[in-house]
């Protein structure tokens, strides 16, 4: 094995070693979490928070007060999102964030609630399956049932409108030729299921990734996102 050789293959391992341990200290939760919180790669980039609740409190003009709930006064993680991202890049730029806290928390609701509905459609397969089971099966079907409703509501605040049409952006500001009709629905799925950013939604689509047409898919995700906490524009 040549000088040459050694050194060469002592560097990859060196990279190697330090992309490992980038991987782990972007996984290992940061000081102050719960010490039962594992070391997660498959996780991906973290938020801290602080678990809370509302408590009743006769001392306060409300007859309530917040108070942490986190176990032994730590705090707790969750994996970061699409919205997270935005808001620390706002806040490098000492801008606000492009959507309102109000926002953030309809579209997590909706992806919340999707993930864990179409997860539970498994288990409503195998309760259909074996029938005569305890009574949480029912239970279990109802809230199934529930959140379904919800769903629904959601989508139909959606609605069946367009976040990017096609007639109405210059040719220059398209693609290359294959640009396609951006729906709403479609968009809130884009950003809040798949935790795509706005260039990807516009790229899948045969769009050029501008500055303007990713304010316009903002502007019109905000809209939505309205809508989606049942507040409409007057007619």
């Amino acid at each position: 094995m040549t000088k040459d050789y050694r050194q060469m293959a002592q560097g990859r391992a060196a990279e190697e070693r330090a992309r490992l341990d980038a991987v782990l200290s972007r996984a290992t939760p940061v000081e102050g979490c719960g010490p039962l919180i594992p070391v997660a790669p498959a996780r991906g980039p973290q938020v801290v928070v602080t678990p809370l609740r509302m408590v009743p409190d006769p001392k306060d003009g409300t007859g309530w007060k917040v108070e942490e709930m986190g176990w032994r006064g730590f705090n707790a993680v969750r994996a970061a999102d699409v919205f997270d991202d935005l808001a620390r890049r706002a806040a490098r730029r000492k801008a606000a964030p492009p959507f309102s806290p109000g926002q953030v928390q309809v579209a997590r609701l909706y992806r919340d609630l999707v993930e864990r509905h179409d997860a539970g459609g498994m288990r409503c397969s195998s309760l259909e399956a074996g029938r005569g089971g305890s009574s949480s099966g029912g239970e279990f079907i109802d809230a199934f049932i529930e959140e379904g409703r919800v769903i629904d509501l959601l989508r139909r605040r959606i609605g069946a409108g367009v976040a990017m049409a096609v007639r109405r952006v210059r040719p220059s500001a398209r693609g290359e030729g294959g640009a396609r009709i951006i729906h709403d629905r479609v968009l809130v799925d884009e950003i809040c299921l798949h935790g795509r950013s706005f260039r990807d939604v516009l790229e899948r689509h045969g769009w050029t990734g501008t500055a303007r047409n990713i304010n316009m898919l903002v502007v019109s995700l905000t809209a939505v996102l309205e809508r989606m906490r049942g507040h409409f524009a007057p007619a």
